[in-house]
């Protein structure tokens, strides 16, 4: 197995894994030949599932133990699963056996690269590059090492020399569209993706990529447009589909995605990830009904999916019943705890139903995992302003100011908050902040804090930045 590389036929390739899995799960005799192994490993590497990999990587070695492509591959996973010092042992034995196989290097430099050991990755790579020139595994592997480097320019430089080798390989246009969108260089990049379907109109996967461009640029009418003609060229593409169906949630256009992510699956074989979000469409449609049947049917196909209990907890506060709401955001983030977001969700269905410490617990845990996000520091404060802690709820809510300092609302509320703890210059400076940002918005200060109508001083201020 060469690491990213993909294989002629993705179909062809995705019955073979369904077959080694078939075998697996009625404990039958697995057997196949060795490009199918190679098949399967590299299915379960490219979705990171490293100890499957490991473990088809064994069965394959049962029956093939000489083949050094896979002592190769084991050596390489191994690395994966970040044990580098039986990495280094098992690829020193290929070694000893093949020394002048690229593939020593190429997986040395895996090593590093897993390692972090960039510098050292890239020479590694480079010398497997001097003799094969053309694999597009090891470009896609240098272009790896320098992104984890963060020198981005001299990734997407090999990303695109390993796309022009093999237009196949998602995995490299997600990687450069990575490097692009960092480096701010999308937009110059049209005519590269373009230049694929040019070469070839009646390349399914050409189009793909191209949608997948104009998808990060936002520009989704020609999005759609890409994935479209993909479709119109293999119809069972079923990642287009899928694309097509974000593409149009983009748009708000959550009939048509529904149509789509019912396409992006083979028949009679739903994917957990179709039907949740086949659920979270109807859900924006305010379909309660469909939208909880499929999010319950994308439990059926995996009980611990997150987003599907994470999306029937929002269906119930979108009806206002907190109450049943906290079983499903409490799964939620027993399943997912690193997500701020359904912390947050968990700490306003505790503060809807009284459970005050329970939500404060929430909405820190909140603000631990994403610190970046406002909406935990300010729902956080918020409680402990009703509850007159004040300058707790100023120290709290001027986080959220300093990660959104151009957002007016938070100056608002840091305002109000001020101004109960008595701190008046301070309080008046933080809505001169507000004001100048966004005048229309100070009539949130007065739905938020009614009584703060009462003061002249505030009104006077008010009206000084009136246009």
């Amino acid at each position: 197995m060469r690491m990213n590389e993909p294989f002629d036929d993705p179909r062809a390739a995705q019955d073979t894994v369904r077959r080694y899995e078939r075998m697996l799960a009625h404990d039958e005799a697995v057997f196949f030949d060795l490009e199918e192994f190679e098949v399967i490993i590299d299915h379960y590497v490219t979705s990171a599932a490293f100890d499957k990999a490991q473990q088809a990587c064994e069965a394959a070695l049962s029956q093939y133990p000489f083949s050094t492509e896979l002592l190769i591959d084991r050596a390489q996973i191994a690395a994966m699963r970040g044990d580098y010092a039986e990495a280094e042992r098992q690829i020193a034995n290929v070694a000893s056996l093949d020394p002048d196989n690229a593939d020593v290097a190429v997986t040395r430099g895996i090593i590093a690269t897993q390692r972090g050991s960039f510098e050292e990755a890239v020479r590694y790579f480079q010398a497997a590059l001097e003799h094969n020139p053309d694999r597009e595994d090891i470009h896609f592997n240098l272009g790896l090492a320098y992104q984890s480097w963060q020198k981005y320019k001299s990734a997407a430089r090999h990303y695109k020399h390993s796309l022009r080798l093999h237009p196949d390989n998602e995995t490299t246009v997600q990687e450069l569209l990575n490097c692009l969108e960092v480096t701010s260089r999308l937009p110059e990049h049209e005519e590269f993706f373009q230049r694929f379907t040019d070469d070839d109109p009646y390349s399914a996967v050409a189009w793909y990529n191209l949608g997948q461009y104009y998808y990060r640029l936002e520009k989704y009418e020609q999005a759609v447009a890409a994935f479209d003609y993909a479709i119109v060229i293999e119809a069972d593409f079923y990642d287009a589909h899928h694309w097509l169906a974000d593409t149009y949630v983009c748009q708000q256009q959550y009939q048509r995605a529904i149509t789509e992510f019912e396409l992006s699956y083979p028949p009679n074989e739903p994917t957990d990830e179709a039907l949740c979000n086949i659920g979270e469409c109807y859900e924006k449609l305010r379909d309660w009904e469909q939208a909880r049947l499929y999010y319950r049917k994308a439990l059926e196909v995996n009980p611990n999916m997150d987003e599907a209990w994470f999306g029937q907890g929002v269906l119930l506060q979108e009806q206002e019943r907190p109450f049943e709401a906290l079983h499903f955001f409490r799964k939620a983030v027993q399943l997912y705890a690193e997500s701020g977001e359904y912390w947050a969700a968990l700490g306003a269905a505790e503060n809807q139903v009284g459970n005050v410490v329970s939500a404060l617990e929430a909405y820190e845990k909140a603000t631990e995992v994403a610190p970046e996000d406002a909406t935990g520091w300010v729902s956080w404060s918020a409680i402990l302003y009703e509850q007159g802690n004040y300058e707790e709820a100023v120290e709290l809510l001027q986080h959220a100011v300093e990660l959104h300092p151009h957002e007016a609302h938070f100056h608002y509320m840091l305002c109000a908050y001020l101004l109960a703890a008595g701190r008046l210059r301070e309080a008046y400076l933080e809505l001169e902040t507000a004001l100048t940002l966004n005048y229309d918005q100070h009539s949130l200060l007065f739905d938020y804090f009614p009584e703060l109508e009462k003061q002249p001083a505030l009104q006077r201020l008010i009206e000084q930045f009136r246009k």
